[in-house]
């Protein structure tokens, strides 16, 4: 059952992107997001019914569970949906693939934790890798807008290290992240909702099946069982080796890209996308920690 959950979100979230660019813009990206909030925050909660968990936040645990929301899921995510368009669902995942080396400088910065070096090493790589694949695309138009794209990809991705960090502070002090997820997927909502409202947008639902079914994947998939999966496989192989699914990113995005017709597969593509893996394995300490990640993983199944 570890081995499924921890495969299911790794191509779960791999195609993250993907199902943004095919659910596409019948409706303003803000309206499309508030609606996976609004959707998302509505399970967890009927989970929270279910379960009752232990841990429930207290007051001085609020503020910082209403920043997790608010990077994580409202303002991190409408960046990546506007990179998306912007640019390639590859060249986003690959941008994204960084936090593994942005969450550290956030957590060394904000809760004063050790910073390694090999986070430094991942993160020549990771960039390194993002140069690669952009390079084909510099000298024409399509290029500009990759750089738009990538430039708010870098924001998003920033915002989700910021938020990393309150998880982590709420993860110190007892808070079950089911409660937090619930209450910032709630808080993430009403956020992305005061800014369609602010655009003065007119509030429709496109009805078409890409449109529907992607939101469905994005809702359902993407934000409820994965993130419910990769909170038990913390519990079951602790949060270090369960992120290292984050560095197989960029191949399961470029992959499908490819597939869909987004990127043309080329030596740019697979050499940027190995560079970024192997630069978000470094820096998660894949290397030292990978023969105790087996052995765990076999006594948990």
């Amino acid at each position: 059952m570890t081995i499924f959950m921890y495969i299911f979100c790794l191509i779960v979230w791999g195609l993250n992107f993907i199902a943004v660019k095919i659910q596409g813009t019948p409706v303003s990206l803000e309206l499309s997001l508030t609606y996976r909030l609004v959707m998302t925050a509505f399970l967890f909660l009927i989970l929270i019914c279910f379960l009752r968990p232990r841990g429930m936040p207290t007051k001085k645990d609020i503020l910082f569970i209403m920043n997790f929301g608010i990077c994580n899921f409202a303002l991190s995510y409408l960046c990546l949906y506007y990179a998306t368009i912007l640019s390639s669902a590859a060249i986003v995942t690959l941008i994204f693939s960084l936090k593994v080396i942005l969450t550290p400088i956030a957590l060394r910065i904000f809760l004063k934790e050790k910073l390694h070096s090999r986070v430094l090493v991942g993160g020549i790589l990771g960039v390194l890798g993002v140069c690669i694949l952009i390079y084909p695309n510099l000298n024409n138009f399509q290029g500009f807008n990759d750089i738009k794209g990538i430039m708010v990809a870098i924001l998003g991705t920033l915002l989700t290290a910021i938020g990393d960090a309150s998880s982590a502070r709420n993860a110190s002090h007892k808070v079950n992240p089911i409660y937090a997820n619930a209450i910032g997927f709630t808080v993430g909502s009403i956020v992305m909702g005061g800014i369609v409202l602010f655009q003065g947008e007119k509030v429709t639902f496109p009805t078409s099946f890409s449109y529907v079914g992607m939101l469905l994947y994005l809702t359902l998939f993407a934000s409820f069982v994965a993130w419910f999966f990769y909170l038990k496989l913390v519990e079951k192989i602790g949060g270090a080796r369960s992120g290292y699914m984050v560095a197989l990113f960029p191949v399961i995005g470029g992959i499908a890209s490819v597939l869909i017709g987004e990127s043309n597969p080329s030596a740019y593509l697979f050499i940027g996308c190995f560079s970024s893996c192997i630069g978000a394995a470094i820096a998660l300490g894949f290397r030292t920690q990978k023969q105790e990640s087996k052995l765990t993983l076999k006594r948990v199944n």
